[in-house]
């Protein structure tokens, strides 16, 4: 496995309907590095924001869609996304404020 340190972890948030929906119970939706598992993102998440502890971490592998061009018929690439769920007395994550 590559070496993956905290600040590589999580790529960036994910903003759609349902995850500003899920916000209501603190739980913040991100891609991350498609090799890091949930203690190293529950340690990113923590480090990153202050004030926030994490509660449970989901993951989920999304695999690549099929495209194709012409004759030619390949992959993009594919993704990791983790639901965190932060504890009741958890500061709230500052960039989803102003959504």
């Amino acid at each position: 496995m590559a070496n993956v340190q905290y600040y590589d972890v999580i790529l960036k948030p994910v903003i759609t309907e349902k995850s500003m929906n899920i916000m209501a119970e603190k739980k913040y939706t991100f891609l991350v590095h498609p090799e890091a598992n949930k203690t190293m993102i529950k340690e990113a998440v923590e480090k990153m924001f202050e004030g926030t502890k994490v509660k449970k971490v989901n993951t989920m592998n999304i695999p690549g869609k099929k495209k194709r061009r012409g004759m030619v018929v390949g992959r993009t690439a594919k993704t990791k996304k983790a639901i965190v769920q932060l504890t009741e007395d958890s500061k709230d994550i500052e960039i989803f404020a102003g959504l």
